[in-house]
Order: C-alpha cells, then sequence, then structure tokens
C-alpha cells in the first residue's frame, strides 16, 4: 500500500498509561533504525532525515517498493533515467559507520501481481518463474546491490499478501524468488537474504484453513538467512500491550529463525479516512506500549534488528501528494516517534534510552 505515496516521493499508523519496563541496564544486544521516508518534500527535509539517521540508528533501510524497469532488465535496454536517478541519489547518501538493510520488492501496491514497469506496463508471462521474469528480476536485485551494497537484503516484500490474494500464483512464486536467492547467493556469498512478511496478514487470518496457509508461509520463509517482519499492529486492531505480546509470541511460536523488524510503526493520533471508511483511534501512550514491547522481546529474544517506518509524521509531504492517494497515504501519516512539527513524543525517550545502551 505504501508504495502508491513512495511513488510519489520518489518524483522530486485504548490507551496505556504503564510506565516502561524495558531493562535498561543491559547492553543493548538488537540493532534500531529507520527507513529514509522523508517527512518533507523539499531537500532539506531529506537532508535532515538522514541526518537524523546518522545519529539515532546503528542501522537503516533503504525501502524500494515502486516501479520495475522490467522492458529493459529483460531486453537488454538503456535504464530508465527516472529510476537510475533515483537510484543513484540514494546510494550516494549512503550513512558512513550505519549498517544498511535494502528491501527490494517483486509485487505491485496490491501484492496480487508483480510490479509495474516505468509505462504502466507488466510485461508477459506465462507463469511468475518464466525464465525472462527470473531473469529481469535477478538483474533488477543484482544492480541494486551493487549501487546500495547492504548488509542485509529483503529480496521480496510482504510476499505473504501474494499467497492471500492469488494463491494460484505462489507456487511459481517461491520457484522464481528460489533460483533469484541462490544467483545473488552466488554472487555475495556473505551477504544476508530473506523476504519479508506481514504479520498483520498472518496473524489470527479470517479465512478456511488458516493453520494451513501458515505452514506453508512459514515452511518458505524459514528457509531464509533471518525472519523478516513487516508489521503495523493497528491494521490488525490491536492496541494493548498484552495483544502486542500474543501476536509476539505467535511469531516466536513459529520459528527457531533470527528474527528482523524490517518495518514497523504504531499510531500516535486518531486515524480517520471516510473515503475507505477507516477509523482506528490511536495515541502517544498506546504507540509508546507497542515500541516498549517490542524492545523488550527484542532484548528477550534476541532479534536481529527492528527499522521503525518513519522517525517523524510526514504532514508536509502529504500535503504534497495528489488527490488520489491522499488516503493512502494518511494510513501512515501519523507513526512517527516525532510529531509533524519535530516535537519528540513519549516513544522517542524509549528509543533514546534504549539506543544508548
Amino acid at each position: 500500500m505504501k508504495s502508491y505515496v513512495f511513488i510519489f516521493l520518489l518524483l522530486l499508523i485504548n490507551c496505556t498509561t504503564e510506565e516502561p519496563t524495558v531493562n535498561v541496564e543491559t547492553e543493548r544486544n538488537f540493532k534500531m533504525g529507520f527507513t529514509t521516508w522523508s517527512f518533507g518534500p523539499n531537500l532539506d527535509d531529506v537532508n535532515n532525515t538522514y541526518s537524523f539517521i546518522a545519529s539515532n540508528t546503528d542501522i537503516y533501510a533503504e525501502y524500494i517498493d515502486n516501479n520495475i524497469p522490467w522492458n529493459a532488465w529483460i531486453n537488454h535496454l538503456t535504464l530508465p533515467s527516472a529510476f537510475t536517478n533515483e537510484i543513484e541519489g540514494r546510494s550516494n547518501r549512503k550513512i558512513v559507520g550505519k549498517q544498511l538493510l535494502l528491501s527490494v520488492s517483486l509485487l505491485n501496491t496490491n501484492r496480487d501481481e508483480i510490479a509495474f514497469d516505468f509505462d504502466g506496463s507488466i510485461p508477459f508471462y506465462t507463469k511468475l518463474d518464466d525464465s525472462d521474469i527470473k531473469d529481469g528480476y535477478f538483474k533488477h536485485v543484482s544492480y541494486l546491490v551493487d549501487e546500495f551494497e547492504p548488509d542485509y537484503l529483503v529480496i521480496a516484500i510482504e510476499g505473504n499478501e501474494l499467497r492471500l490474494k492469488s494463491p494460484e500464483k505462489w507456487d511459481a512464486y517461491k520457484n522464481l524468488i528460489s533460483d533469484v536467492k541462490t544467483r545473488i547467493k552466488q554472487l555475495y556469498p556473505e551477504l544476508k537474504i530473506s523476504e519479508s512478511i506481514s504479520l498483520h496478514n498472518l496473524y489470527e487470518l479470517e479465512i478456511s484453513n488458516p493453520q494451513v496457509f501458515i505452514e506453508d508461509i512459514m515452511t518458505h520463509v524459514n528457509q531464509n538467512d533471518f525472519l523478516s517482519i513487516s508489521f503495523y499492529p493497528f491494521l490488525k486492531g490491536l492496541n494493548s500491550k498484552n495483544e502486542f505480546q500474543e501476536t509476539l509470541d505467535f511469531l516466536l511460536d513459529h520459528t527457531t529463525s533470527p528474527i528482523a523488524f524490517v518495518e514497523t510503526s504504531h499510531l500516535a493520533e486518531n486515524l480517520e479516512i471516510p473515503n475507505l471508511n477507516v477509523s482506528i483511534d490511536g495515541n502517544e501512550n498506546e504507540q509508546n506500549a507497542y515500541l516498549e514491547t517490542l524492545i523488550e522481546n527484542a532484548d528477550i529474544q534476541g532479534y536481529e534488528f527492528i527499522i521503525w517506518w518513519a522517525h517523524r509524521d510526514f504532514d508536509a509531504l502529504w500535503e504534497t501528494f495528489p488527490e488520489e492517494v491522499k488516503d493512502i497515504g494518511r494510513i501512515w501519516r501519523d507513526t512517527g516517534l516525532l510529531d509533524e512539527n519535530g516535537k519528540e513524543r513519549t516513544a522517542f525517550s524509549v528509543w533514546q534510552t534504549n539506543f544508548s545502551r
């Protein structure tokens, strides 16, 4: 869903008052970071975002969830300048001394088809594991790895949603990812590779035979170097520490792999989107409770890292969105640890205290 607003950006989410329970006396054994999602549309806003990341993280994420130049990759043509300029601009901002997660999406916004090319088309294929699709995606991922030189790679984003929405494509998807991952691993044997799954679309699924679905997904992703989780609790209607903990316990019960939250956040304000029939309560205390719970589990379970989606509310950026994507962009707008004016929320104190360990 976020890729609608992400594409636009390339062209320039019950209250608790419990006290923090995170043990801040022990040395932290997991990494903490943010994505490079900017809070505003201007160059200074982008530069300030990277500067904030440099001071408040030991890992950060570049999130590539937009178009794929399929035609250029498949037919050996010149890459679109809109693609190369964006990648070059971001890779040139690589932050020295910080580890980097590169997340790349194979799928479109709805996670039911492969991503569009820059002209809005998709290449013809019979199955997702057709040789043209496999070769094209391998070239795409290897190009990005060459440009960014990441420490961690998410080779596909929220793949379990394809299994939900286009189940007939799932087996071919697994073959495609296995092929591309094997080839990338041969070129970069030290690179840690995974695929992300959305936990809010795995836990307590309202489908027939949910256990079959869960076992299928987890059997597949547990073959990766680490387990990559995308999680926005408010999208599942979760709003208490007990609910957050039950979801994280569910996750732990289904894997023995190292766990990394490659994108996550929680609402700090109410979310009202009449056009989408969305009304979700949110507040600072609830956001704080989620971050506390996540950090507690990261400590106890030895997570690899956690990536909070946006460090600051992006009202200024959101105001520049075309009308057709404003509703979608509104979903994550108020999930920053800083509000739209840069004022620190309660959860940011928890972040700072634990980051300093």
